[in-house]
């Protein structure tokens, strides 16, 4: 985790770190998502893909639910092979 402050035009940066990682660069592109205080962004590559739109969905989804109390517990080795099946 790494920290970062928005300027007075509403302007964040990303730390050199995320941005090498996911090879950004000036332009990228990115769908955002807002919940609360939380706010996600994903890379989209170009154009919207009809995948990135069923991924945002499903993070909607998912935080409403665990707003909700809709979520389970499970072991660590369990949530990783669920995690392999999407």
């Amino acid at each position: 985790m790494e920290i970062t402050k928005m300027s007075s035009k509403g302007q964040i940066v990303l730390p050199i770190g995320i941005r090498e990682s996911l090879g950004l660069k000036e332009g990228s592109v990115f769908a955002t998502i807002k919940d609360n205080d939380l706010i996600i962004l994903k890379k989209i590559d170009n154009v919207i893909l009809e995948e990135d739109i069923k991924t945002i969905k499903r993070v909607e989804e998912a935080w409403k639910d665990i707003e909700e109390g809709r979520f389970k517990e499970m072991e660590s080795d369990d949530f990783l092979k669920e995690l392999k099946k999407w």
